[in-house]
């Protein structure tokens, strides 16, 4: 059978990768400080940059996480990766601003994965609060949350109470003192902002700060309250505790230092 396309040979291919890496690289100060950056042999980053060798897997892995550029780098010209990039992050006018922050990676250190208790007041009941699971993770240079809205909470408002309706993402974004998280449900229904940064404590970790919805004014329910998350990492037997008490609570309920940190009857400013 005839071919209607030419494959490009291994050599061609090489040269592609070969040009990417020098376009991806010539904002570095020299190429003795990026091969240090990438922890690749200078020898071995010429042969590359020559189009006589491709890297392993793991090298690829660490050049793409390093330019935040995608295996594509050994196809396409990097010029027409860029401007296949589709999505509101990647618009020109707001790049460097929003979609800059949001792709920037937090540190683990900082914020690590792994699965987190949180508390707030609840928006719609002034004399309870929402104790509720979040995993944190990691995916595609990106830092993402998961959860699920409480089943009562959907109920009040005559919505199905299924996981898929229930359930919540969002992305964080590093800020000058703490991140941001944007958090939607499913086709952005509903959206909130919270602000969290670390505060010190003895043997665990906490982040503190504020959560805020998208509604309108309601003079008998909040738009803000105070939000306070625990990590819980991996720990099998917190994480089904906090799952099973997920939902609205009273304050008796509530942790002595979650209490605290919310300061519960101090109103929110």
């Amino acid at each position: 059978m005839r071919k209607d396309v030419t494959q490009p040979s291994p050599a061609e291919l090489r040269g592609v990768f070969g040009a990417n890496l020098r376009q991806l690289g010539d904002k570095a100060s020299s190429i003795s400080a990026l091969c240090r950056d990438l922890g690749i042999n200078r020898t071995q980053f010429n042969r590359y940059l020559a189009g006589e060798s491709f890297p392993r897997p793991d090298v690829l892995h660490r050049i793409c996480r390093f330019f935040n550029v995608d295996a594509r780098i050994l196809l396409e010209p990097v010029d027409q990766i860029e401007d296949n990039r589709q999505g509101l992050l990647h618009h020109p006018y707001i790049a460097d601003f929003v979609g800059g922050g949001l792709e920037r990676l937090i540190p683990e250190e900082e914020f690590p994965s792994g699965f987190y208790r949180f508390t707030r007041a609840a928006f719609t009941d002034a004399d309870r609060y929402i104790v509720g699971l979040v995993q944190i993770s990691r995916r595609d240079n990106l830092t993402v949350l998961r959860g699920y809205e409480p089943k009562e909470a959907l109920a009040m408002l005559d919505l199905p109470t299924d996981p898929t309706t229930r359930e919540f993402r969002g992305v964080a974004m590093p800020q000058a003192e703490g991140f941001a998280l944007l958090v939607s449900r499913r086709d952005s229904l509903t959206t909130s902002f919270n602000y969290l940064s670390r505060i010190s404590a003895i043997g665990k970790f906490y982040w503190v700060g504020y959560t805020l919805r998208t509604t309108p004014e309601n003079p008998t329910g909040r738009r803000a309250a105070r939000l306070i998350y625990e990590y819980l990492g991996r720990d099998t037997h917190q994480i089904l505790a906090t799952a099973r008490m997920a939902g609205y609570v009273h304050e008796d309920a509530l942790s002595p230092f979650h209490r605290r940190q919310l300061r519960v009857g101090e109103p929110f400013a």
